[in-house]
């Protein structure tokens, strides 16, 4: 005589809840990183610009104005003070994560003696949550 081998209803069910609570405590565990991946990148990119600014500054001697913008660094400024060794810096600016451009104030609310280049964040609008080079 054979006998028939084979899982319950309740085993496989057993099982297939055990693997839904580990999958569920995988999620949880990294639902927060996403976020912060895109904070580092937002920190990256004012960093990357913020050389290019300060090499603006090294040949120029003055950083762009609010008006010129960090556009200054792609394209040469058609307003006063006009740089007189201008270079293109980039190619293109960098949108922050959530598909804005960066925000570039000279000179800076955050920072009175120099400049601030920042991200408005995911609420879009200017507020103390915002991600800037005062921020590190």
């Amino acid at each position: 005589m054979k006998t028939k081998r084979g899982f319950s209803l309740i085993e496989i069910m057993l099982v297939l809840g055990i693997i839904a609570v580990i999958l569920g405590a995988v999620i949880n565990l990294t639902t927060g990183n996403l976020d912060v991946a895109k904070i580092k990148r937002v920190e990256a990119d004012i960093q990357a610009v913020t050389t290019q600014l300060r090499t603006y500054e090294m040949l120029n001697l003055f950083m762009p104005t609010t008006e010129q913008g960090i556009q200054a660094l792609i394209n040469s400024p058609q307003i006063e003070p006009l740089p007189r060794q201008w270079r293109q810096l980039l190619t293109e600016l960098p949108l922050d994560p959530w598909g804005l451009p960066y925000q570039y104030r000279n000179p800076g609310k955050q920072n009175p003696a120099t400049f601030d280049l920042f991200s408005t964040g995911p609420d879009k609008v200017e507020s103390a949550d915002d991600i800037g080079n005062w921020r590190r």
